[in-house]
């Protein structure tokens, strides 16, 4: 505080402005406290606003945390099979990410199989991965302060044909997202692209979510590419592009790719297979 009361003296600063939704009540009376005769004023969305755009520097080192979730799910990959714990393919996620440079993982794991790959924020639990059954791994390196986040849906056992073809749906659903989002575009249109897709597939009911947010610093930032999401995409810009399908009492399918929008189009920062891998 006494250095903060030194910058405010030097600088001629009256008027301080804080972020109204992230400062506590009892953390604001003891800034006015300690910096008596400054005005506080509430403020909203200028930090984010100027997050939303990244520069170049940023965006290696996003590439980098991007970089590492694809080697992660290489690894996984090796480790998944019937009978394993969906929290031991969570820990392991978790390990490899911290051997190789992240300071954490982005999130709290998700590995959901079975039934509650249905659930879009299903996080690692006891169940036991069975066969005939979708696992769906969302996960992130949190590297040198910065988010990756990527989705694979995998199949353990012989597929389905209802698996096969909700895979299907969801991934052209992705790959024309992915062909379509560009700068100019609201963050409504880039939701369109692939809810209206799935829409005339017949599960536009079972898509619940958003088809992407912005990532930097933190794994959900502005903006949203949601059917509320009213910021037109800009140049620098890096946003997940994750729809999905989910079936209660069956199964459900995301995938999710990070991109930084161009000044003609989007640049993919995550590069996994989206081919439905089997695992035997």
């Amino acid at each position: 505080m006494e250095s903060i009361n030194d910058l405010l003296r030097k600088w001629g600063i009256a008027k301080l402005g804080f972020e109204q939704t992230d400062l506590s009540y009892g953390t604001y009376s003891s800034y006015a406290e300690a910096l008596g005769g400054i005005e506080f004023a509430p403020t909203g969305g200028l930090v984010e606003s100027l997050r939303m755009i990244k520069d170049d520097e940023e965006i290696a080192v996003m590439q980098q945390a991007a970089d590492l979730a694809d080697r992660t799910f290489v690894h996984i990959l090796g480790l998944l099979k019937s009978g394993v714990k969906e929290l031991d393919i969570s820990l392991e996620i978790e390990m490899f990410v911290r051997k190789h440079g992240a300071a954490s993982t982005s999130f709290e794991t998700i590995v959901a199989s079975g039934e509650r790959s249905a659930l879009p924020h299903g996080k690692a639990s006891d169940k036991i991965i069975g066969t005939g059954e979708f696992v769906t791994l969302d996960f992130g390196a949190y590297y040198k302060s910065y988010c990756s986040d990527i989705t694979r849906t995998v199949i353990v056992g012989t597929p389905t044909d209802k698996h096969c073809d909700i895979y299907k749906i969801v991934l052209e659903a992705q790959m024309e997202a992915l062909e379509r989002i560009k700068p100019g575009m609201t963050g409504k249109e880039a939701d369109a692209v692939a809810r209206d897709m799935i829409k005339r597939y017949g599960y536009g009911d079972h898509f619940g979510h958003g088809t992407g947010h912005g990532l930097g610093m933190e794994v959900h930032e502005a903006p949203r590419l949601s059917i509320q999401g009213d910021v037109v995409l800009t140049p620098g810009m890096v946003v997940t592009v994750e729809p999905g399908i989910y079936l209660p009492g069956f199964g459900g399918v995301r995938i999710e790719d990070d991109i930084v929008i161009t000044e003609t189009g989007n640049r993919r920062l995550t590069q996994s297979s989206k081919d439905l891998i089997v695992i035997p």
